[in-house]
């Protein structure tokens, strides 16, 4: 893999933001696909409902600050809810928008303790909504920079995405997300194989929000991989 950074040098603690940073679409925050509305007591939906708020009708000045709040809230939930794979999810999605916005130094740590989270999630149940977390994690691998800066690698990436497509073939955020790995590869055709899988998926119960967000930024790469064809 190609790290897709701009500039990054941890040593003078010099960190000019990646592109996985920058990319307000990108970086982990793959929102999973539930066949169902969760249950009204579900320790994670306060988590959904507030990153949601926090990506889509925030703004941009404020959305740092406002998922800056929503990772000590996420870190609260956690300590109720340790071996809750959903809450560990979601966790870690918070954790890496937050470095996404956050940028410098302080970023690669964040993803780097998003990663442990997802790991912990597919150790309790991988297939927790839907299998989320390979998806989140997929997209972490191909976005961050790898060795010896950070864990990305191309290879697991594919893996990941694999598997959280054959989890949920059907799915907006595993097809968004494999069509975007699959862009950065320049596999354009394969891309827009993807993004357009994605354009198909069923609205998610209760993930209005979330799904208008999706579907604009899946326009957007699609518009992109075919320009490039």
């Amino acid at each position: 893999m190609t790290p897709k950074t701009l500039a990054l040098t941890l040593a003078g603690v010099l960190f000019v933001t990646p592109l996985w940073a920058q990319n307000n679409a990108a970086l982990a925050t793959s929102t999973p696909t539930e066949s169902r509305a969760p249950s009204a007591d579900a320790p994670y939906l306060a988590l959904q409902q507030q990153w949601e708020q926090a990506k889509y009708n925030t703004p941009e000045a404020e959305r740092e600050k406002a998922l800056e709040a929503l990772s000590n809230q996420a870190k609260a939930v956690m300590t109720e809810h340790p071996k809750d794979a959903s809450t560990l999810i979601w966790s870690a999605i918070v954790l890496s928008s937050y470095a996404g916005e956050k940028g410098g130094l302080g970023a690669l740590s964040l993803v780097k303790e998003a990663k442990v989270l997802l790991e912990q999630a597919i150790e309790v149940d991988p297939n927790a909504l839907n299998g989320s977390a390979y998806t989140s994690l997929g997209s972490l691998y191909y976005q961050v920079p790898g060795w010896p800066v950070g864990f990305g690698d191309s290879d697991t990436a594919r893996e990941m995405l694999d598997k959280a497509l054959a989890t949920a073939p059907d799915s907006i955020d595993a097809n968004y997300f494999y069509g975007d790995f699959l862009l950065s590869e320049e596999d354009y055709a394969g891309a827009i194989e993807k993004f357009e899988k994605a354009l198909q998926a069923a609205p998610r119960p209760g993930r209005e929000l979330a799904d208008s967000g999706r579907r604009q930024e899946i326009e957007m790469a699609l518009a992109k991989a075919r320009a490039e064809l």
